[in-house]
């Protein structure tokens, strides 16, 4: 979320990647170690019929690609042999504004080639270890060629927050795993990224496809570009960690939910830092706690601030969109917060639709053999009438939310000292619940609810489906 000085086991799959590039990458220098093997695409985005260019650059002079589309089962879509390849020098500032390579290989995306997350593995033989290749991946997404006519559900993945993490290159927007020690203000798409497909938005597409639900795809910067896109369907869904979001972007899901159209945010830490967009998309810029750098500062555009969305000078915190937010939940199980905690909900109003066929009783937990109350939560300011908690709307919470559930969650010291209206003495939650402007939107208030959905917990699955049958057709 923002200083990151302790990052959990939670992200060994989300740094996967990055352990790869280790053995590679020598800091202050262009040249990195060999033998090695880098690719990103000129776009995370594209639709049946439209190209996409692959930038690569390694020691080895040839790679064979193989693209999966991974979904119930991870589909072998396409495979090419010799891909020609060349050293390419990283930039001084790749990180922030990309590596300028030049195409090593275009393909173009099938007709037939359903929506959803496409991973491209590219392999070289190794002559050191012939019997482990040298390989990497990248992504893309493929969106549908028309939207809504396979399905009224769209799914849009957290690029960037992909992004924000990212320090290939040298910087991300942290400071904990930079080159120098320094926290960037600016990442590039142009260079390779690291997906956190895996940990979150993976398990929830590998389940909803299982389960028979047929479901559409875009990328955070499609909510921002592509906005025409949304009025084909009943539902978007955020899932696990979407926490960077533009203002366009939100202008246009806020205008959808207005106009009768549904979100279900089963995330959390959502919509936390506002970005803006850079060179069509290319690049995100926040400033984070450093607000008082940020150009916008003390000018008319204040409230496009790259930091907080809950920051008082921006005056629009995302609880107003999603229900909950980051300032009145916090950590659970993660960040030295909670270690020993049910990491599990404890439900409030039972005889809510959210909670048909489950069979749950008011104090009852569910979720905490598969901690899904977990990481980063979301809740928001409550007060306690006759035992049952509501909303004070004084945060930016709609004041018809529905609380459901709630876990208990802490901000870090570390988070919580330089933000200059925080109560150093506050406890959060994670918040689930539900409000209707319009549209419904349904929050869960923590990353991990995809967790319980890989589980199989029975709760969880009933949960999903009540969401996705209710909202979705």
């Amino acid at each position: 979320m923002l200083y990151r000085r302790r990052m959990l086991s939670l992200f060994a799959g989300a740094f996967a990647l990055q352990a790869s590039f280790a053995p590679y990458l020598v800091a202050d220098q262009a040249e990195p170690r060999t033998p090695y093997l880098f690719a990103y695409p000129d776009s995370l985005s594209v639709k049946p019929g439209e190209s996409i260019s692959l930038h690569l650059s390694s020691s080895e002079p040839t790679s064979k690609l193989t693209v999966h589309r991974l979904g119930a089962t991870d589909e072998l879509v396409q495979s090419v042999e010799g891909i020609a390849m060349q050293r390419r020098p990283i930039p001084d500032r790749a990180s922030s504004h990309g590596c300028g390579w030049p195409a090593s290989h275009s393909l173009t995306i099938p007709q037939d080639w359903r929506s959803g997350y496409y991973r491209v593995t590219f392999a070289a033989p190794n002559a050191q270890t012939p019997d482990k290749p040298i390989q990497t991946t990248c992504f893309f997404v493929v969106r549908a060629a028309q939207p809504g006519t396979t399905s009224k559900i769209l799914l849009q993945f957290a690029t960037n927050t992909y992004n924000a993490y990212t320090n290939w290159g040298g910087h991300s927007l942290y400071a904990y795993h930079d080159r120098d020690g320094l926290q960037g203000h600016r990442v590039s798409f142009s260079r390779p990224i690291q997906s956190q497909f895996e940990n979150w938005e993976g398990p929830f597409v590998r389940w909803a496809e299982t389960n028979g639900y047929t479901l559409e795809f875009a990328t955070n910067a499609d909510l921002e570009f592509h906005p025409e896109m949304l009025e084909h369907y009943k539902l978007v869904l955020s899932v696990g960690h979407d926490e960077y979001w533009s203002s366009p972007m939100r202008d246009h899901l806020e205008a959808f939910i207005g106009k009768g159209g549904n979100v279900a945010f089963f995330s959390g830490n959502t919509c936390c830092w506002q970005v803006r967009s850079e060179e069509d998309g290319k690049a995100l810029t926040c400033w984070k706690q450093w607000y008082n750098v940020d150009p916008h500062y003390r000018t008319d555009k204040e409230r496009l601030l790259s930091t907080l969305w809950s920051h008082h000078l921006v005056q629009r915190p995302e609880n107003q969109l999603t229900g909950v937010g980051f300032l009145w939940g916090g950590y659970h199980k993660s960040h030295g917060q909670w270690m020993d905690g049910p990491a599990s909900y404890e439900v409030h109003r039972p005889d809510h639709w959210l909670f048909a066929g489950t069979g749950l009783a008011r104090g009852s937990r569910f979720g905490g053999k598969d901690t899904i109350v977990g990481y980063e939560c979301d809740g928001c300011e409550m007060e306690w009438r006759d035992g049952l908690p509501f909303p004070t709307g004084s945060d930016g919470t709609p004041k018809d939310f529905t609380i459901l559930g709630t876990c208990p969650a802490t901000w870090a010291p570390d988070d919580a000292f330089w933000y200059d209206r925080f109560p150093k003495d506050r406890v959060g939650a994670a918040v689930l619940g539900t409000y209707t402007r319009g549209g419904t939107v349904v929050t869960t208030g923590s990353t991990d609810w995809a967790h319980g959905l890989k589980g199989k917990d029975p709760t969880v699955e009933q949960i999903t489906k009540n969401v996705l049958d209710r909202l979705g057709k």
